[in-house]
């Protein structure tokens, strides 16, 4: 194992502050809502990777087929989700999210980032100017490591 870098130890020290304040403040809108965590990852996934079958979802979040069309239902219910037949086979069926869901899905991520107002807020311009750099170098770096 190689010894960890004052950087490495800087960013994870980022990483594990950035993830708690985010995470709070994801679960406390989540809760809000009075949804479940299962419920709101499903509206979260259609909001990235758009509509997908059933099938698609059960196998994405390892669960049956009937315990993903359970809280399907619940979400369609509440007017945060469409189930339509699957144009190429109509035995399929396929979900998406409609506007009330999608416009959940933006007030949560609105909701997850607000601390980072508060963040801004106690930092100077020239911090405000040197960390976003340092980020943008970060990101760069990182999106060379992935593989697809």
């Amino acid at each position: 194992m190689t010894e960890t870098t004052p950087f490495s130890q800087s960013v994870q020290q980022w990483m594990d502050t950035f993830m708690h304040r985010s995470m709070r403040g994801w679960i406390q809108f989540v809760k809000s809502t009075g949804l479940s965590m299962p419920q709101f990852s499903i509206l979260m996934q259609l909001y990235h990777k758009g509509e997908c079958g059933m099938s698609e979802l059960s196998e994405g979040f390892g669960i049956t087929p009937a315990a993903a069309s359970q809280l399907v239902d619940k979400l369609v219910q509440a007017s945060l989700l469409t189930r339509t037949e699957d144009p190429r086979d109509r035995r399929a069926k396929q979900v998406a999210l409609t506007l009330q869901g999608k416009q959940l899905i933006e007030q949560g991520i609105a909701e997850r980032y607000c601390w980072m107002d508060k963040l801004d807020e106690n930092l100077s311009s020239e911090e405000q100017k040197k960390v976003a750099e340092a980020l943008k170098i970060l990101n760069e770096a990182a999106k060379e490591l992935e593989v697809d």
